[in-house]
């Protein structure tokens, strides 16, 4: 139970970047130079004109300058938030050199994105239908971004989730005090306003009645109903693959199993249900990894009233592979940090149930043992690829690291398969998988028509 009061909690998980004003929209939208070929619109993985939509912004055009956003990424409202866009389109702002302050892009983005939410803006409409479908596979980033794109040139589309909600890592995944679950369901919304189909509770099996191949990693209710991937083939005319990851890999060390012992995706899932008496925290909680992920979930930790977080990383500073803000944040927040350790056991109490420390060997050359006293520990040490998934049901090639291989147009192996998002890539940011299923939509219209087509954003992308 958390030592804080619920008032706290919530206080503790409010925006990170709050909306802005309109006053404060207008203002910081004025500052933009509306550059020419503007770096900012190269450093987007998704191309958006980004002068193009701060200048409609502050001409007062907001359902303008959300359509100029959603035209070019699909999912620009969780963008706007969860995108490291201090080193993407903020960090190329030429304001960092002019005057050491980058537009504030993304928040500009929000402002604009949650005009068209807020008063349920319907920005684009289906293409003339032209008796083709597709089926897609997982309702994530990039699933979301190439239904959209697909059902916009007049396919019929149906995403196939196997958890109870759409969404994905924006709906399961993100840090709360980033981004909540509201805004992954209204872009899901967005794309059932143009007809995509969405079915729910259901898992792609190798044939029917076998059992799920994927690695799983879910706290959420198991499936309740299951269609064959040949059954998805013979439906549709084209298959997108966008199931992202599996489970948080195991550590291979004695006490993993005791109680206390959480998956960081868990964790997190929990965090957003914002039930928050039913979230587990520690007093003291010791995170294992030095990713974006492990940082969410430590932050997460403190904010829900452990009085101690401690993250552990078997290497040194300069190598943990989290942005330098998740890092700057942790720290302001009172994390501490035991850098070249790396975990040897998770010691048990006398019953041998419940977590007592953490046991590590120095990873630095020196022989000392670290023994750090916790009473919960969360394990954020990467996650697996669905590999089985992939070669035994989807069967597509993947590479030495368990991703789909695909070409520039996010074709598979197998011609009308195509694959985007986390299974390509191994693990990257909401934006790159966004830009990934609308080459998917571009590869899928022309290996069905022949045809290419361009969407915005294509001029300053390579396709």
């Amino acid at each position: 139970m958390s030592l804080l009061s619920i008032e706290q909690i919530e206080a503790n998980f409010a925006d990170i970047h709050p909306a802005m004003t309109d006053a404060e929209a207008a203002i910081e939208a004025n500052r933009c130079l509306f550059c020419y070929d503007a770096p900012c619109m190269h450093a987007c993985p998704t191309h958006i004109d980004i002068p193009g939509f701060i200048k409609k912004i502050a001409s007062g055009n907001l359902k303008g300058s959300a359509r100029v956003i959603f035209d070019a990424n699909p999912i620009g409202g969780t963008c706007a938030r969860v995108c490291p866009v201090e080193v993407l389109c903020e960090g190329a702002c030429v304001e960092n050199t002019l005057l050491q302050k980058p537009i504030e892009i993304g928040r500009l983005q929000r402002h604009a994105t949650d005009f068209a939410f807020e008063n349920g803006l319907s920005l684009f409409e289906a293409g003339e239908p032209n008796g083709r479908s597709v089926g897609i596979i997982g309702s994530g980033p990039a699933a979301i971004s190439c239904a959209t794109y697909l059902a916009r040139l007049g396919y019929s589309v149906t995403v196939y989730e196997k958890r109870p909600l759409a969404g994905g890592l924006d709906t399961y995944g993100m840090a709360e005090y980033k981004m909540s679950q509201t805004v992954s369901f209204a872009e899901v919304s967005q794309a059932e306003k143009l007809g995509v189909e969405f079915v729910l509770n259901t898992e792609i099996v190798s044939e029917p009645g076998a059992t799920a191949l994927g690695t799983g990693g879910s706290i959420t209710p198991e499936p309740t109903g299951s269609r064959s991937f040949a059954d998805l083939q013979e439906q549709h005319d084209a298959v997108f693959i966008g199931v992202g990851l599996g489970a948080t890999n195991k550590l291979n060390i004695a006490g993993e199993d005791l109680e206390g012992v959480h998956d960081a995706l868990h964790f997190i899932e929990g965090v957003k249900t914002r039930d928050w008496i039913s979230v587990p925290v520690g007093k003291t909680v010791v995170v294992i990894g030095a990713g974006n992920t492990a940082f969410d979930a430590a932050t997460q930790a403190k904010r829900l009233g452990a009085e101690r977080v401690v993250m552990v990383y078997r290497r040194s500073e300069s190598e943990m592979p989290a942005y330098d803000y998740e890092y700057e944040l942790a720290k302001h927040d009172g994390i501490e940090f035991v850098w070249n350790a790396k975990p040897a056991e998770i010691v048990g109490d006398a019953s041998g149930k419940s977590v007592t420390s953490l046991r590590c060997e120095r990873t630095d050359g020196s022989s000392a043992a670290i023994d750090i006293v916790c009473d919960m520990v969360i394990k954020a040490t990467g996650q697996q690829k669905q590999f089985s998934f992939f070669t035994d049901v989807a069967r597509v090639d993947v590479d030495e690291k368990g991703r789909v291989v695909v070409n520039a147009q996010m074709q598979t192996s197998n011609p009308l398969v195509f694959a985007g998002g986390d299974c390509v890539n191994g693990g990257g940011e909401a934006v790159e998988a966004a830009q990934m299923g609308k080459l998917a939509a571009h590869g899928i219209h022309l290996a069905l028509t022949g045809e290419e087509v361009r969407f915005a954003g294509d001029r300053q992308a390579k396709i």
